[in-house]
């Protein structure tokens, strides 16, 4: 199927040659563990499951959707692991990318309700490029020889990170892949290239209680990429009751968002997210949309007997 080359190519491009890889997350602070594989919640017999669905760029040809899903359960007060899975399309097919991640943190408690976690993160990534067909705008094929020939590879990965954490409060430091690599190397003098930079997040939180119906939850997330502009989210939530939730966040240069969850049942929680572009990009698309779900299951049947899930 022919597809118009000139935005695609500009997203393919824009990922590369500025390595911001990674997929982004308005609700990162509910997707902690695909970012650090030493995020905990030092909650025994507690099985966390999660999915997220981000649309972004909503009406741009070729835009990126990303599917995510994760769960991570404790073994004992010392050991949690988990399992993530990332899905990543950009260009309706152009570019696919997979990975597949287990995750294992070991849980240092230092008194009263301090604890820290240390953690590491392993599996592999499968690339899948497809460029046939692609034509320009004009109608003339695509002759650029960096889209000549289709990209198919597996590669191991493996990942970092520490994570200090309170009922009310965590700090994380982490870099998921720490294995870089180049896709496309350079072709008949044309150097171009897309490049598995390392990236490394460092995170926050906090749960200011106002009362008993209300508290405020700041969140921030800044993103470190050699090569790059660091970006920075931040995020400021409101809880209602403990059901009901509503935010706004901000990207830096980036995005202006509105957020908003519901614990549908004491176990199970459902979100949504909507960012408005800032950037340059901001005149190819009506902005982003994220879906966000959340699921507790209690393995022991003993009931929900701890403050909700804040992060």
């Amino acid at each position: 199927m022919k597809k118009i080359i000139l935005f695609i190519s500009f997203l393919l491009l824009t990922v590369s040659v500025s390595a911001q890889q990674d997929p982004e997350y308005t609700h990162y602070m509910y997707n902690m563990s695909v970012v650090n594989p030493a995020y905990a919640t030092g909650t025994p017999a507690m099985l966390n499951l999660g999915g997220l669905y981000r649309t972004q760029w909503a009406g741009a040809v070729g835009a990126p959707k990303t599917f995510t899903f994760f769960g991570h359960t404790s073994l004992s007060d010392k050991i949690e692991v988990g399992l993530s899975l990332i899905s990543d399309d950009i260009g309706d097919g152009a570019k696919k990318e997979n990975n597949v991640y287990a995750d294992f943190a070991y849980i240092v408690d230092l008194g009263g309700q301090n604890k820290l976690s240390f953690g590491i993160k392993a599996g592999f990534t499968s690339l899948q490029t497809n460029f046939n067909g692609f034509v320009l705008q004009s109608g003339n094929v695509a002759t650029d020889l960096a889209f000549a020939e289709n990209i198919n590879v597996t590669r191991p990965n493996i990942g970092v990170g520490a994570y200090y954490f309170r009922d009310n409060f965590y700090v994380g430091l982490s870099a998921p892949n720490l294995l870089s690599s180049k896709h496309i190397e350079e072709k008949s003098g044309i150097n171009a290239y897309g490049s598995e930079a390392i990236h490394a997040f460092l995170t926050a939180g906090y749960v200011f209680k106002v009362n008993d119906m209300f508290k405020v939850k700041p969140a921030f997330m800044s993103k470190i990429v050699p090569g790059s502009a660091v970006s920075v989210d931040v995020t400021a939530n409101v809880l209602y009751n403990d059901k009901f939730e509503l935010g706004v966040a901000y990207r830096v240069s980036d995005a202006f968002s509105g957020l908003m969850s519901i614990n549908v049942t004491p176990s199970m929680r459902v979100g949504y997210a909507y960012d408005h572009t800032l950037s340059n990009l901001g005149q190819f698309n009506s902005g982003t949309h994220e879906i966000m779900l959340l699921f507790n299951l209690d393995l022991l049947g003993k009931g929900f007997d701890k403050s909700p899930r804040f992060f």
